[in-house]
This record gives C-alpha cells, sequence and structure tokens, in this order.
C-alpha cells in the first residue's frame, strides 16, 4: 500500500481495491472513472509529483504503468489509452499524491479523438 498520510484519498485506500502492484507502486480503479477499467497508477510514497521521486521509485512507476497497460489490453481486448498526470494544481492536480491516469479508449467513444489530451484546453486542440 501507500504511505499512510493522513487525509489523502489514495494513502487511505483498502488494500481490496489494488488491482496491481510493485515495488514502488500500486494500481487501482480510478473512482470516478472517464472511461470502464480507468486505471490509476500512484507511487507508495506519498509525493505531490511524480518529479520528486528518486530514478529507482520513477522508473518503477513507469513499469506498472506499463505493466497495467499490457493487462488491461489482454484481459479486456482494449486497444488504445490515453496516458496522462496533472503535475500541480493548475495543470488540474486535484489529489495531492501523484498519479499517472490509465484511461482505455475503444473506437467510437468519441465523435472525433483526434487530438487526444490537447482538448484539455479545448481552444487550441484543434491543429489540423
Amino acid at each position: 500500500m501507500a504511505d499512510n498520510v493522513g487525509g489523502c484519498p489514495f494513502c487511505e485506500l483498502n488494500v481490496v481495491d489494488v488491482v496491481a502492484a510493485s515495488e514502488f507502486a500500486i494500481a487501482f480503479r480510478d473512482r470516478y472513472p472517464l472511461a470502464e477499467h480507468h486505471t490509476l497508477v500512484i507511487p507508495r510514497r506519498h509525493v505531490a509529483s511524480l518529479f520528486e521521486l528518486d530514478a529507482n521509485e520513477l522508473a518503477d512507476v513507469w513499469a506498472l504503468v506499463a505493466d497495467v497497460r499490457w493487462s488491461l489490453a489482454k484481459e479486456f481486448g482494449i486497444e488504445a489509452f490515453n496516458v496522462g498526470l496533472n503535475d500541480g494544481v493548475a495543470a488540474g492536480q486535484t489529489v495531492l499524491h501523484a498519479h499517472v491516469h490509465m484511461i482505455p479508449r475503444t473506437n467510437g467513444d468519441s465523435d472525433d479523438p483526434r487530438g487526444g489530451i490537447r482538448w484539455v484546453i479545448a481552444d487550441k486542440a484543434r491543429y489540423w
């Protein structure tokens, strides 16, 4: 589990919610999913930004992201993902425990998926 920092919803996860784990990271389904099987990967150590982690922790988080992607693809036949993070309040981070979003995508779940994460600032999304 994650370090237990009082008041952090990610630090207070129930072990049964964990769907994958590694030495320095854990993964669980997002409680407010954008898509079915939307999964978060977080470092076990409570830090607000992934960039506060040391090199071993950071590498382990990204390795678990890759493992979760592979598992979701294999188990549910998912062929596409948006993978990203909000690093800081100005970037939309609302839980100040670093986390990576693994958002499964399917053909037809959006009228026009072009631009992907560029839609976070909608008036700059269309560049084509």
